[in-house]
């Protein structure tokens, strides 16, 4: 009786045309069974090559059937399906860290753990003053549900886009800016997850033609949110100063933003005590409305200096809501004299 290594010698005589390697070490012959004379096995084959196959797998057929006892043979064509490609990284990917931002040789970020404080106010005093004094400058507003950088700069208008890509920022008063506030109308809320937000933020940051800046000042919202935590994840931030009013609540949150700061690891340049003293306009008499000397506490505390103590006078709201910061429409006022100083002692420390 014909046995299964008869058979398997048999089909071995039968070679691919193609390679002129037998069959059976080609492995096309699969599942081959021999039982009471019934031979069946299978003649799997690459799918693309059936009709040139054809002729091997009837001569099979038959040089099988021609063996002692052997009453039938079924050889069922098959085309095996390629194994899929391995779409698996050969090596995991690596997240990316912090990047420079093209063109821009500074960054630094204007923060505060609560909102109201004046953060922004002193942004744009403080940008204007950086470039009073020189500087290159841009002013990235990055508090993306309450931007107020255009109205405070007097800008307005769409930036423009020649490419679809690329983002050609506005400017004004020698500050160089970009804002969610400019794409959006002035009483248009923008709702947006975190995940947008993130994407927005970092495509002011990499898309803008910031060109050539001595520093990007970057106006984050109160908070220690995703903004924050995009901004020092994505860009190398040289530093940070907080703004903060003297008040206990104030600096409770204030607090949170520091140790936010640490953990990210941004080194923090100082602190900037807002709205420290108000003296009437009437009759000269000082009043501490916030209380004083807390910001000055607490930076002695941490070992940063305290920067600045910004009054809370007329003159600088009413400047910012105009359009011009009080350090552009009246540089040599007392009141602009703090960001003015500021502005002095960056540069002089190589970080601005």
């Amino acid at each position: 009786m014909t046995t299964r290594d008869d058979v398997l010698e048999t089909l071995k005589t039968l070679t691919d045309p193609a390679t002129g390697q037998d069959i059976v070490a080609a492995g096309m012959v699969r599942a081959l069974t021999v039982n009471d004379g019934a031979v069946r096995f299978v003649f799997d084959i690459d799918g693309s090559r059936a009709k040139e196959l054809e002729p091997v797998r009837a001569e099979a057929e038959a040089k099988v059937k021609a063996l002692d006892g052997i009453a039938s043979v079924s050889a069922v064509m098959t085309a095996s399906t390629p194994p899929p490609p391995d779409l698996k990284p050969q090596k995991a990917a690596q997240p990316k860290g912090p990047e420079k931002i093209p063109g821009v040789d500074r960054i630094l970020a204007i923060a505060s753990g609560k909102g109201g404080v004046g953060k922004s106010t002193v942004s744009a005093n403080l940008a204007c003053a950086l470039a009073a004094e020189g500087r290159r400058v841009g002013l990235l507003d990055a508090d993306v549900y309450g931007p107020s950088q255009p109205r405070m700069l007097g800008i307005s208008g769409r930036p423009a886009s020649p490419d679809g890509k690329t983002i050609l920022p506005l400017r004004n008063h020698g500050v160089t800016l970009m804002s969610i506030g400019l794409m959006t109308n002035d009483d248009q809320a923008v709702v947006w997850r975190g995940p947008m937000l993130m994407g927005a933020l970092q495509q002011m940051m990499m898309q803008v033609q910031w060109g050539a800046l001595d520093v990007l000042i970057v106006d984050l919202p109160p908070g220690t949110g995703d903004v924050q935590m995009t901004l020092a994840q994505k860009a190398e931030v040289d530093g940070a100063i907080i703004v903060s009013t003297p008040q206990d609540v104030a600096l409770m949150d204030a607090r949170k933003g520091i140790d936010m700061f640490n953990q990210l690891q941004t080194p923090l340049l100082g602190m900037i005590e807002n709205m420290s003293t108000h003296i009437c306009s009437e009759c000269g008499h000082e009043e501490h409305v916030f209380g004083h000397g807390g910001v000055a506490a607490e930076a002695e505390k941490l070992g940063i200096p305290l920067l600045a103590e910004i009054p809370l006078h007329l003159d600088i709201r009413l400047a910012a809501d105009g359009g011009a910061p009080i350090v552009v429409s009246k540089p040599d006022s007392p009141q602009a004299e703090g960001f003015r100083a500021v502005a002095r002692r960056l540069i002089a420390g190589g970080h601005a």
